[in-house]
């Protein structure tokens, strides 16, 4: 089990999260708190950079949607970034690669976030 860490950074197009370890059951409720918190003006992209994520269960793919409900609430978009294989391979099952915009990395999400969803 690897310890979840969450690092906000600003980008020109709005507040990028990193995440790296498990996204999990027990960790799941941290980034829920760490998306709760963000302030998004309308227009606004928040990028969830997943480049260093080793692990993602179903309660961390809920965390993800909420994440998304927090910036479509506040008038924003949502972009995930660097998602891992396994972690897309669900994403694509689950019919949520057409819910959210992916982007093979930060740079290339926020230099299109007109095509976030």
């Amino acid at each position: 089990m690897s310890p979840l860490t969450i690092t906000t950074r600003d980008a020109a197009t709005g507040p990028v999260l990193v995440i790296t370890g498990d996204l999990d059951h027990h960790t799941a409720p941290e980034l829920r708190k760490a998306t709760d918190g963000l302030t998004l003006a309308v227009g606004e992209l928040l990028v969830l950079d997943l480049v260093g994520l080793d692990f993602c269960d179903s309660s961390g793919i809920s965390a993800l949607l909420s994440a998304r409900s927090v910036a479509i609430g506040q008038g924003g978009h949502i972009a995930l970034a660097a998602v891992p294989a396994n972690t897309a391979r669900i994403l694509r099952i689950a019919g949520l690669d057409q819910v959210f915009a992916l982007h093979p990395d930060t740079a290339t999400a926020t230099a299109r976030s007109s095509t976030a969803r």
